[in-house]
């Protein structure tokens, strides 16, 4: 079993993952966070407000790098709690499934997700979360919509990098496929 010291001890400077980035794909995992009633049904979907690196307002999921020695679903639950807050209580399961795997290239329009820093694939899971949350980290809101306000042309328009196409897919797995 990996410590975090492990981990560290393996993590990039900004130097060298800059130089991985311009070379191969980098493993990401991306979470919807989704509030769901007694009875299974999805009855809010969270997204994070933060400031681009140009100064515009995002609306935006919740995304990060998967460490080296580290599971995918330490990864999610990691991601989820250093945005959401300790107190998020994701519910992860032991062998977590993607909704899809999204493919973030740096050249745009290879596909509907664009990251200019690099090719990144990105495991895109719907996670549950039971708790308490609140913005942490660098994200200045969580807003908490119904699906059909989240799957408004409008808002996903607003959401770069490809984050609304993959909202809308996640709503679609939701059996929200009028959004």
């Amino acid at each position: 079993m990996p410590t975090d010291l492990d981990r560290q001890e393996a993590w990039l400077s900004r130097e060298e993952l800059d130089n991985v980035r311009g070379r191969v794909p980098i493993l990401y995992v991306a979470a919807v966070p989704v509030r769901v009633a007694d009875n299974g049904d999805v009855t809010a979907v969270g997204l994070l407000l933060r400031a681009s690196d140009t100064g515009t307002m995002e609306r935006e999921l919740i995304a990060g790098r998967v460490n080296y020695h580290e599971r995918v679903r330490d990864a999610l639950v990691r991601h989820l709690e250093k945005d959401l807050g300790p107190m998020a209580l994701p519910s992860v399961p032991a062998s977590p499934a993607p909704f899809t795997v999204a493919e973030f290239f740096p050249t745009p329009g290879v596909t509907p997700f664009h990251d200019p820093r690099q090719h990144a694939v990105a495991l895109s899971f719907i996670v549950p979360v039971r708790g308490d949350c609140a913005p942490q980290h660098d994200a200045l809101d969580l807003a908490w919509l119904t699906p059909e306000e989240a799957g408004e042309t409008g808002l996903l328009a607003e959401m770069s990098g490809g984050h609304g196409a993959l909202l809308r897919q996640a709503l679609a797995h939701l059996g929200h496929s009028s959004v």
